[in-house]
């Protein structure tokens, strides 16, 4: 069975990798499929996004990463994935998800989505919050891969103690 975990993940948090270690569990094949999303305005470019996501998972042999810029439902189907994979750290995350699933399921009958919860430790993180933080010269080294980090550091600065 294979799971697709789709995203801009921009950038690629512990959390991000927390669900997709967990999704690499459930399915034969996980495919971290990020997105290239024009409403968007992304830090990263989709390579950089694709390349970095490359890294953390390359030891991890049933996870494969791909790059997207299609409708979800005909990127699910041209991979031939039975599911969605999505992370819900809490109820804030559940309206948006379940009404986007629902979406999907009414533009493709064979449409499915399992939502997983990631560990405690990062209910709270996002991408968004990562950006905010490292925009403003804070340390994000705990929240990201090591792979990662390095890139936000070279795109907002090293993290200062003071302003």
């Amino acid at each position: 069975m294979i799971g697709l975990y789709p995203g801009t993940f921009d950038p690629l948090t512990n959390g991000h990798v927390d669900i997709a270690h967990r999704g690499a569990k459930l399915f034969d094949k996980l495919i971290v499929a990020i997105s290239e999303n024009p409403q968007k305005n992304t830090a990263f470019t989709l390579e950089d996004r694709v390349s970095m996501a490359q890294e953390v998972f390359c030891e991890i042999p049933n996870i494969e990463v791909v790059p997207f810029t299609c409708l979800l439902i005909k990127f699910m189907k041209k991979v031939n994935a039975d599911v969605v994979v999505r992370g819900m750290r809490a109820v804030s995350d559940f309206e948006y998800e379940f009404q986007l699933a629902l979406m999907n399921r009414k533009m493709s009958k064979d449409f499915e989505t399992v939502f997983l919860m990631p560990n405690q430790d990062y209910i709270f993180l996002s991408s968004s919050m990562v950006r905010e933080v490292a925009a403003h010269k804070g340390d994000v080294a705990g929240f990201v891969p090591e792979c990662v980090n390095r890139q936000i550091v070279e795109l907002y600065g090293a993290p200062t103690k003071y302003c």
